[in-house]
């Protein structure tokens, strides 16, 4: 812990690190505002009056951050008698709240950002920085943390390393009216479809068609879909315009549809839905089913409109 106990005194220090600043939070005008921190040494440092005044000086040539905002900013590296490199930092925060960091992926870059070395380090140690602060960090690197490039004396600088976003597990979803008309097989049979396919790609939504019957009697075409959302955000449905190919190739029908109340189709679910073409939709009289799909056609007229509940 601390800085370079038996090297480079910390008075002689400048900042020859460049600064690697990430915003947790979603930007906005509030947070474009300009933010100063304050230095916060670590309790456990026990350190004369002209280090602390050193490391004043060196905080005061920091640039300023805008709010919400984490940082690391470069002041020298030297390597130790185990050859391990050993980066001298400040981890800046200007959140109007106390951080504390547990297992955190720090990467190393030169000016040209060529990734040098990455580790993960447990900062449990460093405590909590309190709000708008900045505190004076030594982030030691072996040789195995690092991929073999000569590490410049300045300009390098000292990464967090953005988590990937872990997507949740695709799922099936059924409106209270579709869990109260479903037997207990049903619903296990439409999860085992549903399992069975491979979820939409990252962000997209989707439709796949799930069952076709045409009631000749009421010249009517039923059609049940998979309406299938893979991204991160709810997606409500009020208006869908749809149609229907048959196994010709042909459009069988098509109209659009008003869903009332509206559909909302939770983030990463599937859920299924009913939708009506009555005869004014109708293009064929007797559409092949063997084989069909349904979509939204894209930017074309609708013909017709149905009300689904």
């Amino acid at each position: 812990m601390g800085y370079f106990p038996d090297h480079t005194p910390i008075e002689e220090l400048e900042l020859l690190g460049a600064e690697a600043a990430a915003s947790p939070k979603k930007r906005t005008e509030e947070n474009e505002e300009p933010a100063q921190t304050e230095l916060s040494l670590h309790p456990d440092w026990n350190i004369s009056e002209t280090d602390r005044a050193a490391f004043e000086k060196l905080h005061g040539d920091l640039n300023e951050l805008q709010k919400d905002q984490l940082s690391l900013a470069g002041i020298r590296w030297d390597q130790n008698d185990d050859g391990d490199y050993e980066f001298l930092v400040f981890i800046r925060q200007t959140l109007e709240k106390s951080a504390a960091f547990k297992l955190t992926v720090i990467e190393l870059y030169d000016e040209a950002d060529t990734l040098l070395g990455r580790k993960e380090f447990d900062l449990t140690d460093l405590g909590e920085l309190p709000a708008m602060s900045s505190r004076p960090w030594t982030f030691t690197f072996g040789d195995k943390d690092m991929f073999g490039h000569d590490v410049p004396q300045s300009g390098w600088k000292l990464v967090f390393k953005k988590k990937k976003k872990e997507i949740p597990e695709h799922q099936l979803s059924l409106t209270p009216a579709w869990r109260k008309r479903l037997s207990a097989e049903n619903k296990r049979q439409l999860k085992q479809v549903v399992d069975n396919m491979r979820p939409p790609k990252h962000g997209q939504v989707n439709f796949v068609g799930l069952r076709a019957t045409f009631l000749r009697d009421r010249k009517e075409l039923h059609v049940t879909m998979l309406i299938r959302n893979g991204s991160d955000r709810n997606v409500n449905i009020e208006t869908l315009p749809l149609q229907v190919e048959d196994a010709t190739g042909e459009i069988a029908a098509r109209g659009g549809f008003r869903l009332k109340p509206k559909l909302q189709v939770k983030a990463h679910t599937t859920t299924p839905w009913n939708f009506v073409f009555p005869e004014r939709m109708l293009l064929k009289e007797k559409p092949d089913l063997t084989k069909w799909k349904a979509y939204p056609p894209k930017r074309k007229k609708e013909e017709g409109t149905s009300e689904e509940e």
